[in-house]
């Protein structure tokens, strides 16, 4: 048998700074990934060295990074769990020790055309679930130590740490192109109204779940929706897709803003259980004069007409969506929409302050919208109530009727 080597303190220390040096987390994921491979190679004193990680779907590990076995990342090389030497590794999430590497022990063909001889793999993982492989292996035969595989260990915590940021920052970038998709950067062109909306996020992730809408109907009505789904990130942007979908589709088929929200809330109970969303939706007739409002635990919108005090209408607000109660009876209010007047609607996240009581925003934010052009109106209201940076999600829609 070959003695097992007994590292020393001091070449212990070195192999652990090496692994745990601060600089490292400078460095962009690929980066690292490389360069904790050239680190371990080094340190191991081995030939070849390899990242794999988990496709949770497919429940496959697939090739992401390698030193001297790079035709495996290239081919795209991927492993059911549970298959070969990196797949026992991945199921059973123990270090795992090939001395003498054969067919019936891997089944990547570039492992066995590399002539690799011996392998050691650990699993890398993140709070108690896989998140894929680590191995190195050895052009001749090999008997690796315990120091070996804690050392080997103490690198996949550091890719298991640095794969949890890509994923974040991945689920960050879906979540932002998604949310970029469904707020709109133009509004409909419709004679005689004005209207510009903001989307500003309240938390770091830049995504939530608030969002405005406007599109013309075949019948010649205008669609005005806003509206606000529960929670943060991608999901909440996901959910919040759907239900804006959902509601453009309602209201092709209904006249009436109550009935679209009822037909709503139907869908988020059933299909979007968990999910709690208010809404906002408004029907504006082709002459511009009427307005049909509905609010499914919205905050009613604040309407300016020339030569009176500004009011917040004094809709009647029905249960929230996705409540799950018994089918709620929903209610339509009709306003006129003078000529000159501004309607600005919003989510709660422009008024609401901690430690202050909610009808306060409120009274604030009706005194602050102007009888002006809607960019005006937008930029007097974020700056009254200091919405530039909020601590929640806030979306704004400012109409007026010009004439």
């Amino acid at each position: 048998m070959v003695p097992v080597e007994v590292l020393g303190d001091e070449q212990r220390l070195r192999r652990i700074e090496a692994v745990t040096d601060a600089t490292l987390s400078r460095l962009d994921v690929a980066d690292l990934f490389d360069e904790l491979l050239d680190r371990v190679r080094d340190l191991l004193g081995v030939d070849t060295a390899a990242i794999l990680l988990l496709d949770v779907r497919a429940q496959q590990l697939i090739a992401t990074a390698a030193r001297g076995l790079e035709e495996e990342v290239r081919q795209g090389f991927r492993v059911s769990v549970g298959r070969g030497f990196a797949g026992q590794v991945a199921l059973t999430k123990r270090p795992v020790i090939v001395e003498n590497v054969t067919s019936e022990k891997v089944v990547n063909p570039v492992l066995l055309q590399t002539g690799i001889r011996s392998l050691l793999g650990v699993p890398i993982m993140a709070g108690g679930e896989l998140v894929g492989v680590l191995h190195v292996g050895t052009l001749t035969p090999r008997r690796f130590t315990a120091d070996d595989v804690r050392l080997l260990e103490l690198v996949a915590d550091r890719v298991s740490l640095a794969s949890r940021a890509r994923a974040n920052t991945l689920d960050q970038a879906a979540a932002l192109a998604l949310q970029r998709s469904l707020i709109p950067t133009e509004l409909p062109d419709v004679p005689g109204l004005e209207m510009t909306g903001r989307y500003v996020p309240g938390h770091a992730s830049g995504v939530g779940g608030d969002w405005y809408d406007v599109f013309t109907l075949p019948s010649g009505w205008l669609g005005v929706v806003v509206g606000d789904v529960s929670g943060h990130g991608l999901q909440s942007a996901v959910v919040m897709g759907r239900v804006r979908s959902a509601l453009r589709a309602y209201a092709l088929i209904c006249d009436d803003p109550a009935e679209a929200l009822t037909l709503l809330d139907r869908k988020v109970v059933h299909f979007e259980a968990g999910s709690l969303t208010t809404a906002l939706y408004a029907m504006i007739s082709p002459d511009n004069g009427t307005l049909h409002l509905s609010l499914a635990g919205h905050p009613c919108p604040v309407l300016a007409v020339p030569d009176r005090p500004n009011i917040v209408l004094p809709a009647r607000v029905d249960p929230p969506l996705g409540t799950g109660r018994r089918r709620p009876q929903r209610h339509t209010t009709t306003f006129g929409f003078p000529p000159g007047a501004v309607l600005l609607s919003y989510t709660d996240g422009l008024i609401e302050r901690r430690g202050e009581l909610f009808d306060i925003g409120l009274a604030r934010l009706t005194a602050a919208v102007p009888l002006a052009p809607v960019d005006t109106v937008a930029a007097t209201v974020m700056a009254t109530l200091d919405a530039e940076h909020p601590a929640d999600d806030i979306a704004l829609l400012a109409l007026r009727r010009v004439g």
